[in-house]
């Protein structure tokens, strides 16, 4: 074989632990790979409308970072694709495990906690529409996402850099042995904050929802009028952001925290590790497909954004229109 190709049958885990990954190593590069040709398609044209629409509410500004980090993820897949088919040589696995995973993952925790900004904008809109505070101006907005950024940069920066400094092929096997001793360290603690960070969310969308429901619900009884009930109804497309976050991140996350304990030896079974590890790719799939998942919440809840699309006519937009 190959010393630069990754061997794809099979890959040690443990003294007496392998790992058969032939179909993850097959499945998920073309499943990959789907994701990869549509979010560009859907992500870069997301991004040239807009450029043209500008930042002036709370809502336009935390979608422009959407695209941003779904861009940036989108990006890394090749990446991915490359090594977990046996196709890239192990000096790029090197690069996947110390950068483009990294940024990967950096990503998805940034989308993570846009989402839920956009949740908390969408509950201020409904709960008080014709109010105005500090957290929801469109400066505010501005700093918040700056500073999402930095916070999850700066988490994720030793990640890169504290790595084994003797890399060989038979290290790379597994990501985790490329890491120094506080690197791994770093890393389990970073799996940790990521973890709280999501369910701080999932926490805080199921109650702003909870209250956006009895809102829309409250409504939509007092609506008499065929009118106002066709307005009534067209806020429930607000529901839209919750579903892509549920769809997309939640089913990760409920196998995330056990895998990661199989990771750092808690769990030691290996036909468990072994199983988890499917479940830990399969569900990391469903993440990625967010990158596919935000352009519909464009197109849904923001006016502007439609009105730039080629082909959407007039009746098209009444018939989506939602107050933003």
């Amino acid at each position: 074989m190959n010393p630069e190709k990754l061997n794809i049958t099979n890959v040690s885990t443990s003294a007496n632990c392998s790992r058969d990954v032939t179909v993850t190593h097959i499945v998920f590069p073309i499943l990959y790979s789907v994701i990869f040709f549509l979010g560009i398609i859907l992500n870069f044209l997301s991004a040239w409308i807009f450029f043209k629409v500008p930042s002036n509410t709370v809502f336009i500004v935390y979608l422009k970072n959407t695209v941003v980090a779904d861009i940036l993820m989108t990006l890394m897949l090749p990446f991915k694709i490359l090594t977990d088919s046996g196709i890239g040589s192990w000096r790029m696995k090197v690069f996947v495990c110390s950068f483009s995973a990294v940024i990967f993952y950096e990503t998805m925790y940034i989308n993570i906690i846009l989402l839920g900004l956009i949740g908390l904008d969408r509950l201020l809109k409904i709960v008080r529409p014709f109010g105005r505070n500090r957290i929801n101006s469109v400066s505010q907005a501005k700093r918040i996402s700056v500073a999402v950024w930095v916070v999850i940069f700066l988490l994720s920066l030793p990640n890169m850099i504290l790595t084994s400094h003797k890399v060989t092929a038979q290290s790379v096997r597994s990501c985790s042995q490329l890491k120094s001793p506080l690197g791994i360290k770093w890393h389990e603690a970073v799996n940790y904050i990521c973890t709280i960070i999501f369910w701080f969310v999932f926490i805080s969308m199921t109650l702003f929802y909870t209250v956006i429901s009895k809102k829309v619900y409250n409504s939509y009884i007092r609506s008499k009028s065929k009118d106002k009930a066709s307005r009534k109804k067209t806020r429930f497309k607000v529901f839209i952001v919750v579903a892509v976050f549920f769809l997309c991140f939640a089913p990760f996350h409920f196998m995330r925290l056990p895998y990661t304990f199989s990771q750092v030896g808690i769990i030691e079974d290996c036909q468990l590790k072994n199983r988890l590890y499917v479940a830990k790719e399969t569900t990391l799939w469903i993440a990625a497909t967010n990158v596919l998942m935000d352009p519909i919440i464009y197109v849904i809840l923001c006016k502007p954004f439609r009105k730039l699309i080629p082909g959407f006519n007039s009746s098209t937009n009444s018939s989506l229109e939602t107050n933003i």
